[in-house]
């Protein structure tokens, strides 16, 4: 259990539902992003952990009794989570501001909250979701039935940890599978602190386990033969990795990685109100979000209107201490990521892009700020309009008609977002048909947790949210019979 009230410090692992000593002594020690100072440390799982967490989990799926439970049995038992989490929003979100820079506003309401409601949104799906059905075959009458997948490793990363735990875990459960959740070793205090929650719950020994490491642990629950399938989001480099091991193994797998997301402002657009969108859906979470909407496409016509509102508006964001609420940008979440994002705007101005506002140099004597950054004159072959930066970083590219708007919005590794901004929304409809991503929006880009997320091309595989994200934990059967079959 946490060592003290705040959950910056673990001893142990949540294994099986039960907590234990991790089998090595290593620990991992996460630093403040704003104060540069160690807040707390969680121990470093290892093989054997990994181990025992797949075999609990293996022997809680095969020979347990949550698979055979009613669904409305499992389902309740989420609702009790749910009600349970739901008294600490607040508590959990200042707990991912602390972890990794998130701005509180947006921690409660984009982080906290937002996994809140992520947890009834999946039940709400469930309750019409088609578990038992009939359809009459060649052969005579089908049953058909989803059944779980089995036992699932839910690997996530640091940027909304657990928005990004909660539409793995939660339809998993629902569905009767067994989950290991493995967070970010950035992020390891809000899933041990959910650990706790489950435990609260009272599920049954066996269904949930949450193991803190960093990639070696990853790479054993994805080798594991113990794992049926795996749920990651991250990056596309690692999620073609565990793509190769799990199809190796022919272990279910699904994926939602990275993007480079296009803004295509339309010359009907209102610029004040496009501007005002594009604070959000390009800079949330201080641009650590794979939806970021971080290419601006606008025509030669409307270019420097845009650049300059956008350079106005981002001059005027607040860069500072993320637990203050006035805060519009925090730090970024590691010196690591601090530097990366260094290099991009270096790359940048190297490749012969114009710097209209902000820069490499951090705006803080301590912390791992990065200032709002604009560019211009930029080309889509460039690192800054091709690459995945993860920082508050907007790079503007200018398109002659719409269908070259459509060309540079399509000319990307990615698919997983986008957004276009027009006075009709009738031809904002078809401009959306021609651009090859997962979800996207008409004069707004904001995830909509109860319709299907995920990507194109190297974006990912798979769907989370609604019935669709139900469908990524169960398998089909089918069951035919020589005679007459009950009713439903």
């Amino acid at each position: 259990m946490a060592e003290n009230p705040d959950h910056c410090s673990y001893a142990e692992l949540f294994i099986g539902g039960r907590w234990r000593k991790p089998a090595a002594a290593e620990r991992i020690t996460v630093i403040s992003p704003h104060t540069e100072e160690p807040i707390g440390q969680v121990p470093a799982a290892g093989d054997e952990d990994v181990d025992a967490a797949v075999t609990a989990a293996r022997r809680a799926f095969d020979d347990g009794p949550w698979p055979r439970l009613a669904l409305a049995e499992r389902m309740g038992k989420v609702a009790d989570l749910a009600a349970i989490y739901g008294r600490h929003i607040d508590g959990m979100a200042d707990l991912i501001t602390a972890e990794m820079g998130s701005p509180r506003s947006f921690s409660r309401l984009g982080q906290a909250a937002g996994a809140a409601s992520m947890m009834h949104l999946a039940l709400a799906a469930a309750r019409d979701f088609p578990w038992v059905e009939r359809r009459q075959g060649v052969l005579g009458e089908a049953h058909l039935r989803r059944a779980p997948v089995g036992v699932v490793g839910a690997i996530v990363p640091w940027n909304v940890p657990q928005c990004l735990i909660m539409p793995k875990l939660i339809p998993a459960l629902i569905a009767g599978c067994t989950v290991i959740v493995k967070p970010a070793p950035e992020t390891p205090f809000d899933a041990l602190w959910l650990a706790e929650l489950v435990e609260q719950a009272g599920f049954p020994e066996g269904v949930v386990s949450v193991i803190t490491g960093g990639p070696s642990v990853g790479e054993a629950l994805v080798r594991h033969r113990g794992i049926d399938k795996i749920a990651f989001t991250g990056s596309s480099a690692t999620g073609r990795r565990i793509a190769a091991v799990c199809g190796e193994q022919l272990k279910r797998v699904s994926l939602e990685l990275g993007g480079k997301s296009a803004a295509i402002i339309l010359d009907d657009a209102d610029i004040t109100k496009t501007v005002t969108g594009l604070k959000t859906a390009s800079l949330m979470n201080n641009g650590q979000a794979c939806v970021a909407q971080t290419r601006i496409l606008v025509s030669g016509r409307r270019h420097d209107e845009v650049v300059d509102a956008l350079a106005t508006m981002m001059s005027s964001l607040r860069v500072g201490d993320p637990s203050d609420d006035a805060t519009d940008i925090g730090p970024l979440v590691a010196q690591r990521q601090q530097q990366r994002v260094q290099d991009y705007i270096r790359s940048g101005q190297k490749e012969g892009a114009r710097l209209v506002i902000g820069g490499e140099d951090s705006p803080a004597e301590r912390g791992w700020y990065v200032l709002p950054t604009l560019f211009t004159d930029a080309t889509n072959d460039m690192r800054i309009a091709r690459e995945e930066i993860f920082g508050p970083v907007l790079t503007v590219l200018t398109y002659e008609d719409e269908d070259e708007a459509v060309r540079i919005a399509n000319d990307s590794d990615y698919g997983l977002a986008g957004s276009v901004w027009t006075a009709d929304t009738a031809h904002g409809l078809e401009i959306a048909a021609k651009v090859r991503t997962g979800t996207y929006g008409i004069n707004m880009y904001m995830l909509d947790i109860s319709t299907p997320f995920g990507g194109f091309k190297q974006s990912g595989l798979g769907r989370e949210f609604g019935p669709e994200g139900l469908d990524e934990y169960v398998e089909l059967q089918s069951v035919l019979c020589n005679g007459k079959l009950p009713p439903l």
